[in-house]
């Protein structure tokens, strides 16, 4: 197994921890980094003088921060919180945590889909847990969060709520 695949596996240290990067797979960069050079190499063979190599110092760099910025959300159960990168829920409002599939994320973040639920979706993450909201101040009803393994963020999520 390669680092940058067992460093985006999930991370269960106790009962109601959890922490997952949905980092973007590996031919995602070689395709992006791919196409930037190729347009690079576009731009080269059609001009001159700093407009020839200014594209091969702009795009790929433009290029990997991009890729970069898509794959850092970091997911993760501490401290009594659910975190999804900058955003947290306190477990204390979580009425129940589910386990989606990719089915089952279609038919949440389908055509009924509930305007007012928080998603932080990753297409090219199959999986997804729905958490479910029990606060009354909260026009919130729901998140819905990328995983790639959902079943171990949902029981981390519930093992948070019931240990607090």
């Amino acid at each position: 197994m390669s680092s940058s695949a067992s460093s985006s596996a999930p991370r269960t240290a106790a009962a109601g921890r959890y922490s997952e990067r949905l980092r973007l797979p590996w031919w995602f960069w070689l395709a992006g980094l791919a196409l930037a050079t190729l347009l690079a190499f576009e731009v080269w063979m059609g001009a001159s003088g700093v407009r020839s190599w200014l594209p091969f110092v702009v795009l790929p760099p433009a290029t990997a921060a991009a890729l970069w910025w898509w794959g850092r959300v970091r997911v993760e159960v501490r401290d009594g919180q659910l975190w999804v990168d900058d955003a947290h829920l306190p477990v204390r409002y979580v009425a129940d945590a589910v386990p989606l599939d990719a089915a089952g994320r279609r038919e949440v973040l389908g055509v009924g889909a509930d305007p007012l639920a928080f998603v932080v979706q990753r297409p090219w993450v199959a999986g997804a847990v729905q958490v479910v909201l029990e606060d009354p101040a909260d026009p919130t009803p729901f998140w819905v969060v990328s995983s790639r393994r959902p079943a171990e963020l949902a029981g981390a999520i519930l093992a948070a709520r019931d240990a607090g």
